[in-house]
């Protein structure tokens, strides 16, 4: 009986142990958890990091997509330079050409009128040029490199120049006199070249009509503006050419005298035949 007992007692013993163990195992492990918890700091996310081989390959499209695009505005920017230049070009030699076919008829209808062209073109004998000869006078513009008077000054003696019938060319101050009253068909054209073209450059073209008084009246006139297409950038400068042709039919009286007038005349054009003034009885 006593060893039973003390079996029982040594099991109960063991029992209490283990229970206690188990008891401070379990509060150790609560209390470290617990510990953790709270003392633990709080961790950034983690993210999956990226293939470094093919990182770089869609910033790398990306810039040559770029540069690809850069290159093509470019080509388009100078190829429309291109079709600019060309487009001023074949506009300025077809203003050329049209100044010169227009002096040219201008010229040919006046010499017809006065009988020094049949029409034909040929000329005519001297006595059938007498019989025919009527007013008419066509004369070429002068180069000045001095004086620029605004009353221009023309020249009646080289190719393409004449006066003819009842008209006379007077050098002082350069006006056709006609010399009978009558219906006349008048006509000038004047060219002139802007250095410094601006589009607030202007210029005023005008046919006046002087009695032998020495009052001048104006038959025909023309204000040009805004001719200047581009507004030139800051520190640089463009020359830009423009005429002005002015013609109608009026009555003169005799001796009056028709001359022509530009505001500036120190920018009319050297150019042979860009300036011409004529008149001739209808």
């Amino acid at each position: 009986m006593l060893l039973l007992h003390s079996r029982q007692q040594i099991r109960t013993m063991q029992q209490q142990q283990h229970g206690e163990m188990i008891y401070e195992q379990g509060n150790f492990v609560d209390r470290t958890q617990l510990h953790l918890h709270q003392h633990q700091p709080d961790r950034p996310p983690v993210w999956p990091r990226r293939d470094p081989k093919g990182s770089g390959v869609i910033p790398k499209l990306a810039t040559a997509a770029l540069l690809l695009l850069f290159l093509v505005v470019f080509a388009a920017l100078g190829f429309g330079g291109y079709l600019v230049y060309n487009m001023q070009m074949e506009m300025k030699d077809l203003r050329k050409m049209t100044r010169e076919l227009k002096q040219a008829q201008e010229s040919s209808r006046a010499q017809r009128q006065i009988g020094f062209k049949d029409e034909t073109g040929r000329n005519k004998d001297d006595k059938k040029k007498n019989e025919l000869e009527r007013t008419a006078a066509h004369v070429i513009g002068r180069i000045e490199k001095s004086h620029f008077p605004k009353t221009l000054r023309w020249d009646s003696r080289i190719s393409g120049a004449f006066t003819g019938g009842g008209v006379a060319y007077r050098v002082s101050d350069g006006a056709l006199r006609v010399n009978h009253s009558g219906l006349y068909h008048v006509y000038s054209r004047v060219e002139l070249i802007f250095k410094h073209c601006s589009p607030t450059s202007s210029f005023v073209h005008t046919v006046f009509v002087r009695s032998p008084s020495g009052d001048d009246s104006a038959l025909l006139e023309a204000h040009r503006v805004g001719f200047c297409s581009q507004r030139p950038e800051r520190g640089s400068s463009y020359a830009w050419t423009t005429d002005s042709y002015l013609a109608s039919a009026l009555n003169l009286r005799q001796n009056q005298s028709v001359l022509v007038k530009v505001s500036h005349p120190q920018y009319l054009s050297h150019s042979s035949h860009a300036n011409f003034f004529g008149l001739y009885e209808i």
